[in-house]
């Protein structure tokens, strides 16, 4: 039976509550294996890539699993009961990869190659660095589906794939660092200025891009 608890938010540690559910803990497991799929196959083509070019078209690659306090705030701020098809039906980031590229079109050619293969199948694609975010923001978001294969059965599992080159990710980590949960007094001035330093690294991206198409 699903899990569903009506009270789990009046509890004093709800996502100590969440974390013990047996069927919470299996389903994370499940999310685990999903994301080792993905990191194998990114890992695959960045050896394959290796080989054929001398070169490694993917810097880093990063996973994450949601905690149970940030999957409650979620349900939580979506309006969603506590269940398992809330978090399978209702969350797509729960699994989380983060793609490190040294340059934007690694990228396009890497996400491109994942997303080809036929046992990947594409939810949702937001490219944030072709029409970046306002405060300047970039990257290329996919959710995907991909089936894990269990003891007894084959299950079709959500993942979140963030793909970014190095400058993108050092401006995303930054602009979090400095603006994550801060009361700024000046912040229309610090957001002009995120934006700008953002601008200018976009144009780094691309001039490195440049410089080693002419190398090569």
């Amino acid at each position: 039976m699903p899990f569903l608890f009506e009270d789990i938010k009046s509890s004093e540690h709800p996502e100590v509550i969440l974390a013990n559910v047996p069927q919470f803990k299996e389903l994370m497991m499940q999310y685990e294996c999903a994301i080792m799929e993905v990191n194998t196959k990114l890992h695959v083509l960045n050896n394959e890539f290796s080989h054929m070019y001398q070169r490694n078209p993917i810097e880093n690659i990063e996973t994450r699993i949601k905690t149970p306090a940030s999957i409650l705030e979620k349900l939580s701020r979506r309006n969603l009961p506590i269940c398992v098809e809330s978090l399978e039906n209702g969350l797509t980031d729960i699994a989380g990869i983060r793609v490190i590229c040294p340059f934007p079109d690694d990228i396009y050619n890497v996400a491109d190659l994942l997303t080809s293969q036929d046992d990947v199948t594409v939810i949702a694609r937001k490219d944030y660095i072709k029409n970046p975010k306002p405060n300047g923001y970039r990257s290329l978001h996919l959710i995907i589906e991909i089936p894990i294969f269990l003891a007894s059965r084959k299950k079709n599992m959500k993942v979140e794939v963030q793909f970014r080159t190095i400058a993108m990710d050092f401006w995303a980590s930054l602009d979090h660092k400095l603006r994550y949960k801060q009361d700024l007094k000046n912040s229309e001035e610090i957001a002009a200025e995120l934006k700008e330093c953002a601008d200018i690294i976009a144009g780094v991206d691309l001039k490195m891009q440049n410089i080693r198409k002419k190398i090569q």
